[in-house]
């Protein structure tokens, strides 16, 4: 078979698989602008008309406004401490030669292998015993703890391409280890830094268990559990709940948009120096 012939099965396959994910997307979009009697009666017809009322009625009902400081809160000190320690881990780990070094960055890569649910009693045993269980503050200090193996990884294979000569010319000049590494080192993290913030970004963002299991005052709810109150037991404002989601989703769409290059640099340079 001819190279064209290939090449157009593998268009032709990329399209069934985009189809594929957009699908859900798609659907969740028309459906969030029908009455709960046309989504009941066929879910994949057009909407006969646009009932942007769904989406004011969702931001009421779900307090979106208060619903989404509180997420703002958890997402920003999770990734804040993430960034931070997971940066400075990394570059000292990957500088420093020795068993111990080597051990040390094993435990967090193999912490990576240990499902969630198996430390989620011990987690929340130990966040009770902090004070940080049922604050949206102390929920983004636990999702630090839960995230910085990753980031430690990503930013460890990163530190490997960034030549050792300029550690020694900062030190030659009177630079210290830490003003080595915010100076010199972090900006030239940035790439991989953008992509560790928007992977973090999906989790905290849309996280469930963690916040259901830590979050027990409606009022410090975050957005999905808010969203999620919608739920009845006997009955599901499908319509609102889709309206809500779209809205709720908007923020991550912008950010992904806004730093998308950035983010496919950090992951293809990542896995090139890793």
């Amino acid at each position: 078979m001819s190279r064209r012939v290939y090449s157009g099965l593998g268009i032709a396959v990329m399209l069934m698989f985009a189809v594929y994910f957009l699908f859900p997307i798609y659907m969740a979009i028309i459906n969030a602008f029908k009455t709960q009697s046309e989504t009941f009666t066929s879910v994949l017809s057009l909407p006969t008309k646009l009932h942007f009322e769904n989406f004011s009625q969702a931001y009421k009902k779900a307090t979106m406004l208060h619903s989404a400081w509180n997420s703002t809160m958890v997402t920003f000190t999770g990734i804040i401490g993430i960034v931070i320690f997971s940066s400075l881990a990394g570059y000292k780990l990957s500088r420093t030669t020795g068993k111990l070094s080597n051990v040390i960055f094993l435990i967090f890569v193999s912490s990576m292998l240990i499902p969630f649910q198996t430390i989620i009693i011990p987690l929340i045993k130990m966040a009770q015993n902090l004070g940080l269980q049922g604050t949206p503050m102390g929920l983004g200090v636990v999702c630090v703890g839960l995230g910085v193996n990753q980031a430690v990884f990503l930013f460890h294979g990163f530190v490997k391409g960034v030549p050792r000569e300029l550690d020694e010319s900062a030190q030659m000049d009177g630079c210290g280890e830490v003003k080595t590494f915010y100076k010199i080192i972090f900006p030239l993290l940035l790439p991989i830094t953008f992509t560790i913030i928007v992977l973090n970004l999906l989790w905290l963002w849309n996280d469930f268990l963690l916040p259901v299991l830590m979050l027990s005052d409606f009022r410090k709810y975050t957005l999905v559990l808010t969203i999620n109150m919608f739920f009845g037991k006997y009955t599901k404002e499908w319509s609102l709940i889709l309206a809500s989601l779209i809205l709720s989703s908007l923020p991550i769409v912008i950010i992904f948009s806004i730093f998308q290059r950035w983010i496919i640099q950090g992951i293809t340079d990542g896995a090139v120096k890793g």
